[in-house]
């Protein structure tokens, strides 16, 4: 696992995310971190359920 979050972390350091720095990025806890990542590819993990066509009220 350790080895995924230095690849992320290289990841983002690279091509740091806007509004941040690559200085931010080193300082950053293994959560944080993950949570970053999360936030950012949060619609390529969505199923797309709910955003047009069939709804229950």
């Amino acid at each position: 696992m350790k080895t995924d979050i230095e690849e992320l972390r290289k990841k983002y350091i690279e091509n740091p995310p806007e509004g941040m720095t690559s200085k931010d990025i080193r300082y950053l806890s293994e959560d944080e971190l993950l949570d970053l990542d999360y936030f950012l590819n949060d619609d390529e993990l969505d199923d797309d359920f709910g955003e047009e066509g069939f709804y229950i009220f």
